[in-house]
């Protein structure tokens, strides 16, 4: 198919209107899920100006409607992810009704709560996951175990574990009882289990994970299971800011 200036891969153009990331979306093109003009397709790097035509199992697929951000508060004990062949629950089984379909931006694990970001975007979530754009990611963790905050401030120069390079992250004793304490810790990068990783590589045993904070955003008022809209206004000027 011939190339112009307003022709992108069908993987960006269904991201973009928040069917899926463009890896599930490839996946779908695998399964034989995505046609075009009722041809089912077999490859993403399929060229369009448009989604005119194309279905989704069969439904046309809407245009893309404005970004929308969410924040939602992930209980412990879920799957960020749309489906799990093992059967455990999974984000959209603890979101409320009536949302549209949204997307997550990033991952928590299945044991860790907290601020997850949503979004009806595939570019916005594209855009906030970058480790090049430097959105902060701030956790605080209940950790069993000694450690001193001389060797917290040394990840401030990067660690690597097992072959696996993490960069700076800046680490906070909060307080402790005992052989407990709370850490909170920023960071960029957010690799998978990197927060713990790192305190388990420093010889704690952490018991409780919250990301607490990503970039400006975050959980303030509310409780696991529960969903925030962020205003249109401030998303606008976040975006902006990123580039």
């Amino acid at each position: 198919m011939p190339r112009d200036d307003g022709d992108q891969r069908i993987a960006k153009l269904l991201a973009r209107a928040g069917v899926a990331s463009r890896r599930e979306i490839e996946r779908m093109i695998e399964d034989g899920r995505i046609a075009l003009n009722g041809a089912v397709l077999t490859t993403p790097a399929t060229l369009l100006s448009s989604l005119d035509g194309v279905t989704v199992d069969g439904k046309a697929v809407k245009p893309p409607a404005a970004a929308r951000l969410y924040c939602f508060y992930k209980p412990a004990g879920c799957l960020t992810a749309e489906r799990d062949p093992k059967g455990r629950p999974t984000i959209y089984d603890k979101m409320p009704p009536g949302l549209p379909r949204l997307i997550p931006i990033g991952r928590l694990d299945y044991m860790t709560e907290g601020l997850l970001l949503l979004t009806n975007d595939g570019e916005l979530k594209r855009q906030l996951e970058l480790p090049s754009t430097g959105v902060v990611r701030t956790y605080r963790a209940r950790a069993f175990g000694t450690v001193s905050q001389e060797q917290l401030e040394e990840l401030a120069e990067g660690v690597t574990i097992e072959g696996v390079r993490y960069g700076s992250i800046n680490a906070n004793l909060e307080r402790r009882t005992g052989r407990n304490g709370w850490i909170e810790m920023s960071l960029t990068e957010g690799k998978n289990r990197e927060v713990r990783n790192v305190l388990e590589h420093l010889g704690l045993q952490v018991s409780r994970l919250i990301r607490t904070a990503y970039g400006p955003f975050n959980a303030e008022g509310l409780a696991p299971g529960e969903v925030g809209e962020v205003a249109r206004e401030a998303l606008f000027r976040f975006r902006q800011e990123l580039k």
